[in-house]
């Protein structure tokens, strides 16, 4: 299957790795993550990139239950990444450490029996305003900041994570990676190249957010109250 190049995005390198479709899941750059792999063909693919340079594509199936996913199965936009530590378990799994790397656009599959292995180019981030953008990353930054100190499951760590990342589309992802978003959601992120739109759409989400968890606060407060009268 030949996919359809995405008009008005710009594409850099192109390059043919052995893939590895992805259940309940979106790898974004910067993100580092621990994978389970079972299924012999996935196996296949991380044996392919474990004897070469490592390196490999990460793409969502559509739907999840999908136990042997075909061409039509996977999202064509993913993440070009680098396997950082494999272990085989005696079950005959897999653990795999991955960082996702670059965002690239799937071109093509490629006939292999063992593996699915597909000719990917590298989506490039559109030209930005820089002035724009810099008022978008504090303000993003800033309310991260409120939310994480309202939902008690973002480590403490990660505010200053957060508010030590210079490059906007690094802060788009690694914060696309800590929210709890649908998997639509962040397939939509991924395949967006142009940072100021994700940079609105997560400030958006996550003030959305402190609303609602400022609302529970007040509620849990109000029948704390009650229950002690």
């Amino acid at each position: 299957m030949i996919f359809k190049k995405t008009e008005g995005t710009r594409r850099g390198e192109q390059q043919k790795l052995a893939l590895l479709p992805l259940r309940d899941i979106v790898v974004f750059p910067h993100m580092v993550i621990p994978l389970f792999v079972g299924r012999e063909r996935s196996i296949s693919a991380l044996n392919h990139a474990m004897a070469t340079d490592r390196t490999i594509f990460l793409s969502a199936q559509k739907q999840a239950k999908t136990d042997e996913p075909g061409e039509e199965d996977i999202h064509p936009v993913g993440t070009i990444s680098h396997i950082m530590q494999l272990l085989r378990l005696p079950d005959g799994t897999v653990k795999v450490l991955v960082e996702g790397r670059k965002r690239a656009r799937l071109d093509r599959f490629e006939p292999e029996e063992e593996h699915f292995s597909v000719t990917v180019t590298e989506l490039i981030e559109e030209d930005i305003d820089p002035v724009e953008v810099e008022a978008l990353v504090r303000s993003t930054k800033t309310t991260f900041e409120a939310y994480a100190g309202l939902e008690k499951k973002i480590p403490p760590e990660m505010s200053v994570t957060v508010s030590e990342i210079e490059e906007p589309g690094k802060l788009t992802d690694v914060l696309a990676a800590q929210l709890n978003l649908k998997l639509t959601e962040k397939q939509e992120l991924l395949e967006n190249t142009d940072t100021r739109k994700r940079l609105e759409t997560l400030y958006s989400y996550i003030r959305s957010e402190i609303e609602i968890l400022e609302v529970q606060k007040k509620i849990r407060s109000r029948v704390k109250k009650q229950m002690e009268k």
